[in-house]
C-alpha cells in the first residue's frame, strides 16, 4: 500500500473547485463537480476496472474477479457545500479508490478469488446543496427515493436535477451492480474522536432527523412609503421564526438536540420593498425522536401564533423525515477487529450528520467508520483532517474492505446465489 500516492491523489483532488481559504466549491451537477467526475472515471479506467453511470448519476468503478458474483460496495461522495471543506466526502471516495488497489493486488497475489466482487462508488448529490433532499443518489440506489421524481427536483435557478446530470453528460443508463454489503469512511464532523484521543470512531446509529419547510406570506409594499402600522412584512416574521427554531433547543438537556435554519429565499428581493414571501428550511435532529417531536410540536405553536400576531399567513410542512438507524452489531465487531489488527484505537459513535452509509444500511449490511476532524468543524472552508489520520483510515479500510468481499458479512443462507470461484483476474 503507497499511502504517498494516496496522499498525491487526495491532495490534488482538493484543487479541483478550490477555494481561496482552502476549501472546495464542487456543488452537485455543476461544471466543477464534472471535473472531480472526469478525474474519478480516469482513475478507474487507468487501473483497468469497468466504470459504470447509472440513471440518478451514481458513479461506480467495478473490479470483477467472480464472474457474475454480486459486489461490495466502498465509497462516499465528490460533490461538497458551497464554499465547503475538501475532507468532507472526497476523502471516502479516495480511500475508498486505494483501499480497492490495495485488495485487489492482494487477491491477484492470491490467485484465488474471493466470493465477491467489489466496486467503488462516488454517489449523486449526497450534500443536497444544490438539489434537496441530501443523500440523494444513494437513497435511490437502496429504493429509499423514486428516481423520476429525485430527477424532476430543481435547484434555486428552477434547472432540474436531470437537465443538470445531462449537460454535465453524467445522466448515465448503466446497470446498478447487485451488492451484499457496504462500507463508507468519512470525517467525524464532531470533536469526540480528536477530544478522546481516539484514532477511528465506528458508527452504530445515526440520529433522527426532521425537516420543516416555512414558508412566510405578508404584503408586499414600498419601504420608503408604507407607514409601518400598515405593514405585513415577511422577514420580520420571518428573523423571529428563526430565532425561535434557535432557542427551542433550550428546552432540553445541553446537547440533546441541534437545530438550524440553513437556507432562506426572499421575494422580491429588492432594497426598496417590503418582502411579500419567505422560504426558510428549518433542521431538528436528536437521538431521541421524541425530542424532536416535542419540539416541533412547540415551533408549530409559536409560528401560529406569531401569524395572528402579525396578520399573516404561514404555512408548515415536514418533509424529509429519517428515522434512527441502527448498524449492523456483526459489522461493528467486524470494524473493531480489523482496528485492533492495524493497532488502532476506537470507541462507537452516534452521526447527528445524513450520510449514504446510513440510506444503504436500509438494503444491505453497512459499515461506517470516522476519523478525527480538526475542532470537529465542517460545512466550511476550515475543515481539517491530517494527513496521518487520513492515511490510518485507509489502513483500516483495506482490512474491512478484505474481509468484507470474503463474506464476513454475508449470511449464506441469504446471500445472491453465487457462480464458483474462479481464478484470480490477471
Amino acid at each position: 500500500m503507497s499511502s504517498a500516492d494516496f496522499l498525491t491523489d487526495f491532495h490534488h483532488v482538493a484543487t479541483i473547485g478550490a477555494t481561496p481559504h482552502h476549501g472546495v466549491d464542487r456543488q452537485a451537477a455543476t461544471p466543477e463537480d464534472a471535473q472531480s467526475r472526469a478525474w474519478f472515471s480516469k482513475w478507474v479506467t487507468d487501473a483497468g476496472y469497468t466504470l459504470h453511470v447509472d440513471g440518478i448519476g451514481n458513479m461506480f468503478g467495478l473490479i470483477e474477479w467472480t464472474p457474475d458474483a454480486p459486489f461490495v460496495l466502498v465509497g462516499s461522495h465528490l460533490d461538497s457545500q458551497p464554499l465547503g471543506g475538501r475532507f468532507d466526502g472526497a476523502y471516502g471516495v479516495l480511500a475508498a479508490l486505494h483501499a480497492a488497489r490495495n485488495v485487489d493486488e492482494l487477491v491477484t497475489n492470491s490467485g484465488t478469488a474471493p466470493p465477491f466482487n467489489l466496486a467503488v462508488v462516488n454517489w449523486f448529490n449526497e450534500e443536497g446543496g444544490r438539489f434537496a433532499p441530501s443523500v440523494m443518489g444513494s437513497s435511490v440506489f437502496a429504493g429509499l427515493f423514486d428516481q423520476e421524481k429525485m430527477l424532476d427536483v430543481v435547484d434555486l435557478a428552477g434547472v432540474t436535477a436531470r437537465a443538470a446530470l445531462a449537460e454535465i453528460g453524467y445522466l448515465g443508463t448503466d446497470p446498478r451492480p447487485v451488492t451484499v454489503s457496504y462500507a463508507e469512511i468519512h470525517i467525524e464532523q464532531g470533536r469526540i474522536l480528536e477530544r478522546e484521543k481516539i484514532a477511528i470512531g465506528i458508527v452504530d446509529r445515526s440520529w433522527y432527523t426532521q425537516k420543516l419547510d416555512i414558508e412566510v406570506l405578508g404584503e408586499q409594499s414600498h419601504t420608503g412609503a408604507t407607514a409601518m402600522v400598515d405593514r405585513r412584512d415577511a422577514l420580520v416574521a420571518a428573523a423571529k421564526i428563526i430565532l425561535m427554531v434557535q432557542e427551542v433547543t433550550t428546552d432540553f438537556a445541553d446537547e440533546a438536540i441541534v437545530s438550524s435554519i440553513g437556507q432562506l429565499t426572499l421575494e422580491p428581493n429588492s432594497p426598496i420593498v417590503v418582502a411579500r414571501r419567505v422560504r426558510l428550511i428549518a433542521d431538528l435532529r436528536s437521538g431521541d425522536p421524541q425530542i424532536v417531536q416535542t419540539a416541533r410540536a412547540t415551533l408549530l405553536e409559536k409560528i401560529a401564533a406569531l401569524a395572528v400576531e402579525h396578520d399573516i399567513q404561514i404555512n408548515v410542512t415536514d418533509f424529509d423525515i429519517r428515522p434512527i438507524r441502527y448498524f449492523p452489531e456483526n459489522g461493528l465487531q467486524l470494524a473493531e477487529q480489523a482496528a485492533a489488527r492495524s493497532g488502532l484505537s476506537t470507541r462507537r459513535i452516534q452521526t447527528m450528520a445524513g450520510h449514504d452509509s446510513v440510506a444503504m444500511n436500509t438494503s444491505v449490511p453497512s459499515i461506517m467508520l470516522f476519523i478525527p476532524s480538526i475542532d470537529g468543524v465542517s460545512h466550511c472552508e476550515r475543515e481539517f483532517t491530517t494527513d496521518a489520520d487520513m492515511v490510518a483510515g485507509l489502513a483500516l479500510l483495506t482490512e474491512v474492505a478484505t474481509d468484507l468481499v470474503n463474506g464476513a458479512l454475508v449470511d449464506p443462507t441469504r446471500s445472491p446465489a453465487l457462480t464458483s470461484t474462479t481464478s484470480a483476474r490477471a
